[in-house]
């Protein structure tokens, strides 16, 4: 039986992390992966592909809308879905070779099947061909991710009543598109299909899309969204998604509890994702889930059981890869007897619509509902040069500081890179920056991040400079 000082279960950004960091660190490290390829959801279906998709769709917005007013006159464009997709294929298959390129520099031992425990140091690899093998582990770390989730009443056919999965492989440009759910995933797809000529219908729960960000992007996004052609019923509950042929039919009350029926050729379901703990055996090695069916874990991500660790959708809190990642870094260096940490407030969210939106920190909405005293600051996107030479001028930054210490405690921004930018907030925040104190650092001109520079100004109670 081969024997391992660190085992990881599931290889997306937070195993594989997990599993570098620990190669890095001395241990003899082993990581399963029930699929050919590595990368998990991240980047075989999820925030590779996806991007591809968001990138090539939005080259076609620009040929097709902008490049004219730059002086660029070309034939009308042609969207070939086809391409598209093999395109991003070629991106999924470039970047899961470079990951497996990192488990062999790293010499951590690649297994190809379903990982499930046997006991709490035992774990049984049942592989495509129905063979099986049995390692042991010092420690194991789950990092098995999430899957999409649905609603009772959906039959997901995969065919046209779809998830993120087949969203990414279509065969054909919907002719309308019905989106469930306002949030990130319903939102960057629902984009790629608009750009490339589909009607597309968001149906949204709440009163508002990407609810869990700050008031200010969700209201901004949405007016940017249906400027571009995205129509949005918000505070409807659907409550039946039937297929007949070609055609889904969608029926929902709106916020006035009237029924409303919405038809269109595909219906994509983004209404969330649940944590994948199926098949893992869980109960031999003694593990508690909660009741949410997620890895219950303590604040250093151990579980229950002393030598098996959980990171990633798993577990509680957001389900972006850039935590798992911090996550499988922490847990490697804890088992080496380091002392990391992870500021949870700090891990930013982006969506990557265009213009992009990003957020850190606390919203200005979660500050006063817990009662502190702050001061806001903003500043648009227009009013910079660099956002007229662009074009990109939709969008703004905003600053939130304490009152009284004038440390920033949350920055959110929707604009053209955003999800770059974002960055410069992380940073700031990790290191207990003051509005002034990035008022007062230079940024370079023309650029976009001149706005965050603005809008700390505009927070500090200075005028910002150019508006």
């Amino acid at each position: 039986m081969s024997q391992f000082d660190v085992t990881v279960i599931g290889s997306g950004p937070g195993g594989y992390v997990a599993a570098i960091r620990a190669a890095q660190l001395g241990f003899k490290t082993a990581i399963i992966e029930k699929y050919s390829t590595l990368g998990g959801t991240c980047l075989n279906v999820g925030c590779i592909p996806s991007k591809a998709l968001l990138d090539s769709s939005e080259h076609f917005e620009n040929a097709k809308h902008n490049f004219a007013g730059h002086g660029i006159i070309i034939n009308e464009p042609q969207a070939d879905i086809a391409r598209m997709v093999e395109r991003k294929n070629e991106v999924v298959d470039q970047t899961t070779k470079g990951i497996q390129f990192l488990m062999d520099k790293n010499k951590i031992t690649v297994f190809e099947g379903l990982g499930s425990f046997e006991s709490a140091t035992q774990i049984k690899i049942t592989k495509n061909d129905g063979s099986s093998e049995t390692i042991e582990s010092k420690y194991t770390i789950i990092a098995t991710g999430s899957k999409p989730s649905s609603l009772p009443f959906i039959t997901l056919d995969k065919e046209r009543v779809i998830t993120s999965t087949e969203a990414l492989s279509l065969k054909e440009i919907p002719k309308h598109l019905v989106v469930i759910g306002g949030g990130v995933i319903g939102l960057e797809l629902g984009s790629v299909y608009l750009r490339l000529g589909a009607q597309v219908t968001v149906v949204e729960f709440m009163d508002k899309i990407i609810p869990g960000m700050d008031g200010a992007l969700s209201k901004e996004l949405t007016k940017v969204l249906k400027k571009q052609g995205m129509k949005f019923m918000l505070s409807t509950a659907v409550s039946a998604v039937e297929r007949n042929g070609d055609t889904v039919k969608v029926t929902a009350k709106d916020k006035k509890g009237e029924e409303v029926v919405i038809e269109g050729d595909y219906c994509l379901v983004s209404v969330g994702r649940k944590p994948y703990t199926e098949g893992l055996g869980l109960e031999k090695a003694g593990v508690e889930l909660d009741e949410r069916g997620r890895v219950k874990t303590n604040d250093h991500l151990q579980t229950n059981v002393s030598n098996i660790y959980a990171i990633g959708d798993v577990i509680k809190g957001a389900m972006l890869a850039h935590k798992a990642s911090e996550e499988g870094t922490l847990v490697a260096e804890i088992l080496a007897g380091q002392k990391p940490h992870i500021n949870y407030n700090l891990i930013p969210g982006v969506v990557y619509t265009w213009p992009e939106v990003a957020g850190v920190g606390k919203t200005e909405e979660q500050l006063k509902e817990e009662g502190v005293a702050i001061k806001v600051g903003s500043f648009p996107m227009r009013a910079l040069g660099r956002s007229r030479a662009s074009g990109d001028i939709d969008g703004l930054v905003k600053i939130i500081a304490d009152e009284k210490t004038d440390e920033i405690l949350g920055m959110h921004i929707i604009g053209a890179r955003a999800a770059d930018l974002i960055a410069e907030g992380v940073i700031a925040m990790e290191f207990r920056a003051s509005a002034e104190d990035v008022a007062r650092s230079s940024h370079a001109h023309p650029t976009y991040a001149e706005a965050i520079k603005e809008a700390a100004l505009d927070a500090t109670g200075k005028r910002p400079i150019h508006i």
